[in-house]
């Protein structure tokens, strides 16, 4: 089977998880600032902090922007749950909007008809590696005094009007799953250019911890620490800062092989009618993360499933968010957004990752020609 993701480990990633494996820490150690003074580093960030992975980033940084019970939060319902789950988690509210149909991300014009007196911040998703339109929507959060999370999980080394992701909002969340830009095996970060939040994410990260006598209420001596609010353990370990770090280092080269694969693509499928392909480029560069066709509503499972057969991983993303029971049972059984909906019915993704070989990717392109030919009615 041929996956529509796949990591990409190289004998000095190898290399580097040894050492740190033999050195004397295994968690809480140096690997841990080195990766993430490399990351912000790399984005262009004052501030980076790393965390166990994609999902606690997004719950820290909601945390840590003080998004809680009784806020609504903009946010699009093309994305991996994580990204409203834990919106719910911290007691707000999702508000969804709709998405464009070129780039699918949500659309940055149906945004202000959403905004109400309790709306606390808008948090837009890089679907599939492409930056949605940042100027816009930070304009708009200018305007009603809204904090910009960015969830950029599919976005690491992708390029916004010759601006890293990462460099732009109040929050940027990545993740460092396998099938992502680079991999720490599971992993997360949020990256801000504010000393606060970033001071607040490190204490949030490991239980809600200060150690800095001058933020404790009382200093009892050198072992004194003090639990100031309620968190958890959504700490990295170095093994895995380790790996990090050997990644970045060629991050650059995964990125351009993954635009090399999406332009190949776009050559072989540009004048084949049957297939939807995806937004260009344009003003920014894409990490290329997913690569999205869309065929007609009426033949996408046959396609899916026929692909499938043919030992092509394809994949679906994503079904919409409020389409899920959790969400259809808890205040949104009656949310249908019509590009969402006309997206989801057509979407497929194909296989693109850094080691498809190009025998493979003509594979699934001669494959896909073949299901999705419609001839012509004479």
């Amino acid at each position: 089977m041929i996956p529509y993701g796949h990591q990409s480990i190289s004998d000095s990633d190898i290399k580097e998880v040894v050492k740190a494996l033999k050195s004397d820490y295994l968690t809480q150690g140096p690997k841990i600032l080195e990766f993430e003074k490399a990351l912000a580093n790399y984005c262009g960030a004052k501030y980076a902090v790393v965390c166990s992975n994609g999902t606690a980033a997004l719950y820290l940084a909601y945390l840590a922007a003080g998004i809680s019970k009784g806020d609504e939060v903009i946010t699009t319902p093309n994305t991996f749950v994580a990204t409203s789950n834990m919106l719910i988690a911290v007691g707000a509210r999702p508000v969804f909007c709709d998405i464009r149909l070129d780039t699918y991300n949500l659309d940055e014009e149906k945004i202000e008809s959403l905004i109400t007196k309790k709306t606390k911040a808008i948090v837009p998703v890089h679907f599939a590696g492409y930056p949605c339109e940042m100027d816009q929507i930070r304009k708009i959060a200018k305007k009603h005094n809204l904090l910009v999370i960015e969830d950029a999980c599919h976005a690491l080394g992708a390029i916004y009007k010759n601006k890293r992701i990462g460099s732009i909002s109040d929050m940027t969340v990545f993740s460092f799953h396998p099938v992502k830009s680079i991999t720490t095996g599971e992993g997360g970060a949020i990256l801000t250019n504010s000393k606060d939040y970033y001071e607040r994410l490190l204490s949030l990260r490991s239980h809600g911890s200060v150690k800095d006598p001058r933020k404790m209420s009382r200093n009892e001596g050198p072992w004194y620490y003090e639990f100031q609010e309620l968190s958890g353990n959504y700490r990295i370990t170095d093994l895995q800062c380790a790996l990090g770090i050997s990644q970045l280092g060629r991050l650059d080269k995964f990125i351009a092989a993954r635009t090399k694969i999406a332009a190949y693509y776009f050559k072989k499928l540009n004048d084949f009618s049957p297939v939807i392909l995806p937004a260009g480029g344009r003003n920014s560069r894409s990490g290329w993360h997913l690569f999205v066709i869309r065929v007609k509503k009426s033949r996408r499972k046959k396609i899916f499933d026929k692909l499938r057969q043919a030992g092509i991983g394809v994949q679906v993303h994503y079904i919409p968010v409020y389409c899920q029971p959790f969400y259809r049972n808890n205040g949104f059984k009656s949310l249908k957004l019509a590009n969402t909906e006309k997206y989801y019915a057509e979407c497929i993704s194909l296989p693109i990752f850094p080691g498809l070989r190009i025998k493979d990717q003509n594979y699934v392109i001669r494959t896909l020609k073949k299901l999705a030919y419609e001839p012509k009615e004479l």
